[in-house]
């Protein structure tokens, strides 16, 4: 699958992969920052943002469409960050690719399985008729029925554009994304080990990354370490960009 992606800058390349419900656009200031001594492409994931949308979702046909990316795009060894949903794919990616990346960075996810827990903003994103909203803020007090949290109805929010004067749409693949939604957090851990250089980078106040989780991690990737970023949960770029920058070194 050809993704839609965004280029930044010149130098060593960097690939960045969003998590689920996000884009590339989620991306736009750290790469901004980031292209200043790199080329950076910030990629949408199949079935987000404006990448083509599929019924087939999972890691390793993710992983298939990073590849076409970087062949496509004759990128050279790049340094791989992934968030969330994208560190998985990154770690998949190594697995099965193991000689295109030069370094692989993980940002708040780890290779352990995760169980879903998407089920409160699927009901949400599903309460809205599209046909029947007529501006955005139609939709905030729909959404606002079931998820308080401002931040992340603002986050979804920003996938919902104007299909026509009179329709809006969803950015993302709704409906395969809850189809396949138990895709997106199964274990990495029987993966081959990988001796590629590896930064994994949480946020201190999540809970995606824990102390007992370490350990599978290095015997996933021996030469991996550890970053935490202060006053940061689990969209640590957001958070404290400066920390976040500060651990890729």
């Amino acid at each position: 699958m050809k993704l839609f992606f965004r280029k930044f800058g010149e130098g060593e390349p960097l690939i960045i992969l969003h998590g689920v419900f996000g884009s590339s656009d989620n991306w736009l200031t750290i790469a901004k920052r980031l292209s200043e001594k790199n080329t950076v492409f910030i990629v949408d994931a199949r079935n987000h943002g404006l990448s083509p949308h599929s019924d087939e979702f999972n890691f390793d046909v993710m992983s298939a469409d990073l590849f076409e990316l970087i062949v496509d795009n004759n990128i050279i060894n790049p340094i791989l960050i992934g968030h969330s949903m994208g560190g998985k794919t990154v770690m998949t990616f190594e697995n099965l690719y193991p000689d295109k990346a030069k370094k692989i960075v993980v940002v708040d996810i780890g290779p352990k399985a995760y169980p879903v827990h998407h089920t409160k903003i699927f009901e949400a994103l599903f309460s809205i008729n599209l046909n029947e909203i007529h501006s955005r803020q139609d939709a905030d007090q729909k959404l606002s029925n079931l998820i308080t949290y401002n931040p992340t109805k603002q986050f979804l929010l920003k996938n919902l554009y104007r299909k026509t004067d009179s329709e809006f749409g969803w950015r993302f693949n709704l409906q395969s994304l809850h189809n396949n939604i138990e895709n997106i957090g199964i274990s990495q851990l029987n993966n081959s080990p990988s001796l590629k250089p590896a930064l994994f980078i949480r946020g201190e106040k999540s809970n995606y990354i824990l102390d007992e989780d370490w350990n599978g991690i290095i015997k996933l990737f021996p030469q991996a370490v550890l970053c935490t970023v202060s006053e940061a949960g689990h969209w640590v770029h957001a958070d404290n960009p400066d920390g976040f920058i500060r651990c890729l070194g």
